[in-house]
């Protein structure tokens, strides 16, 4: 076993060995399905703390010659696959952590650095076999299939750090991709090429350097999508197993929503939640909020609405099409939202192509990036939700609308009033505080129609849940009459606290608000 060719199981042994370990050997068998396929190159992106590098070293230990890693696998899913044994310790397994071979040489260097370091173990392996090592990976990979007939298998972690970290070397990323094209494509000795990333593969104009590669991404995982984080029963297991709330915990740390799986979990998330059995943010172990503020403050006509509207609930429509998958080269407000949904920031819903803030914890990302500054109208409507809401739990109508008049005139710069869409936006970022001890859904189905905003309170919690309707140019009493006619609070009717019904009408001649609250009486 080596450092690159055929590193074996060790990485996968402390995985499974940890006190939580969440069986997703099951990606085995979609590999196994692309082994020496034209579906062999496959480049998997994911946000930080999403697993990548767990799953690369369950693939090595799978797939690496010179191991036995039969009992590691024993009683996961991958064991009851057809092809488990026929691929088990079968192949010569190439493992390259880019992120290590920048670190240890400029990015200019780093390419024949990468070939120096790989090539030395080769030789050690197949020294009777070429009479010169100076010819080049590609090159020697070629040779050694050539007389031995055995494919290699290219497991490739942070494939994207140069693009990443060395923003304007343009020059280096492109001799980077160059190389990354001339080791991989078209070449016989290839079996199997998972790659693994933030963002997936760069463009150049409406070419990449490296089409050959069926990317999965978060914006279309595809058939990864089970395997992209937690899904809601494998977090309900370890809620049990650990005595946790499992509400609280969707609360924060779910939200990712693909098109078979609506519910995926940030998974190193759960995890610290789940050890430290404590709910809190722990994305900031590994990102820092200055990173997101970067992009937040980029002056992108607007962008800083769309910000605002998913603060307050909203989803806003995102073309992911343009982006050219780096970090550096932006031309519109999408490119920067598109970046936000690779790096985990945004949830994106690839069905109605809507982008949305997806948690507690990101929200509270949001909430530190703004907090420094150039934010401050927002920053104040947020500081002011918590007597709003405590306002609203005492019927205090007269104060929710006048906080509702002041969170409106502190916003109307970024957000304007057209619609009920976008007043239930302000409405959401105006009650922003009542995510602590709350669920917010906006447009819940109820059966008769759709309520405009529910709060529902957290299981802990013993608060009232809120039924609120708006409306634009009528009345707040038309407000609560919907909610009684159509029958609203039929939705909660497994709720046994208090409901209060709350009906706001924005008067756009006058730019005031009006409300109305009553408590729902239970037969």
């Amino acid at each position: 076993m080596g450092i690159y060719l055929n590193p074996g199981n060790k990485s996968f042994q402390t995985s499974i060995r940890s006190q939580i370990y969440v069986d997703k050997s099951g990606v085995i068998a979609h590999t196994n399905r692309c082994l020496n396929t034209n579906e062999k190159f496959i480049c998997v992106s994911r946000a930080r703390r999403f697993g990548k590098s767990m799953t690369l070293g369950m693939l090595a230990a799978y797939y690496s010659r010179g191991c036995d890693s039969a009992s590691l696998f024993q009683g996961l899913k991958i064991e009851q696959e057809e092809t488990f044994l026929e691929h088990l310790n079968q192949y010569n397994v190439i493992f390259l952590n880019i992120h290590q071979f920048l670190s240890e040489s400029s990015a200019d260097k780093m390419t024949d650095y990468l070939q120096q370091e790989v090539l030395e173990e080769l030789e050690e392996e197949y020294g009777e076999l070429l009479k010169r090592w100076d010819i080049g990976l590609a090159a020697a990979l070629r040779k050694i299939y050539a007389k031995t007939g055995k494919e290699f298998i290219f497991l490739i972690d942070e494939w994207d750090c140069v693009m990443r970290e060395k923003k304007e070397a343009e020059e280096a990323q492109r001799r980077y991709l160059e190389f990354l094209r001339n080791l991989l494509k078209d070449r016989e000795y290839v079996g199997l090429v998972y790659m693994t990333g933030i963002l997936p593969v760069k463009k150049y104009g409406s070419h990449s350097a490296l089409n050959m590669f069926w990317e999965y991404s978060m914006a279309d995982p595809s058939f990864f999508e089970e395997y992209t984080g937690f899904t809601e029963t494998e977090v309900q297991e370890l809620c049990g197993r650990f005595e946790m709330d499992f509400e609280e915990t969707s609360n924060w740390y779910d939200g990712y929503k693909f098109q078979q799986y609506q519910h995926i979990y940030n998974p190193q998330s759960v995890v610290e939640a789940m050890h430290r059995h404590k709910f809190s943010s722990y994305w900031t172990s590994t990102e820092t909020y200055e990173a997101l503020k970067i992009y937040m403050d980029m002056d992108f006509d607007g962008l800083r609405q769309d910000i605002v509207q998913m603060l307050g609930g909203g989803r806003i429509i995102v073309n992911t099409l343009s982006f050219q998958n780096d970090m550096s080269n932006f031309k519109t407000k999408d490119d920067v939202l598109t970046l936000l949904i690779h790096l985990g920031y945004l949830g994106y819903d690839s069905k109605t192509k809507e982008a949305f803030i997806p948690n507690k914890e990101i929200m509270g990302e949001f909430e530190n990036a703004m907090s420094t500054g150039g934010w401050q109208e927002v920053m104040h409507v947020l500081k002011a939700s918590e007597k709003l809401l405590r306002d609203t739990l005492q019927c205090d109508e007269r104060s929710v609308a006048a906080g509702l008049d002041l969170a409106h005139t502190q916003v109307a710069s970024v957000l304007t009033y057209n619609d009920e869409n976008s007043l239930g936006c302000a409405i959401g970022l105006a009650y922003y505080s009542a995510r602590k001890d709350y669920t917010l859904i906006r447009e819940l189905p109820t059966g008769r129609g759709f309520a405009d905003i529910v709060f529902l309170p957290l299981p802990s919690v013993n608060k009232p849940a809120l039924v609120v309707e708006l409306k634009y140019a009528q009345t707040a009493r038309s407000a609560i009459d919907q909610i009684k006619d159509k029958q609203y609070t039929k939705v909660l009717e497994g709720y046994a606290g208090k409901i209060l019904l709350v009906g706001i009408n924005y008067d756009k001649k006058d730019k005031t608000h009006s409300c109305l609250i009553e408590e729902m009486k239970k037969k």
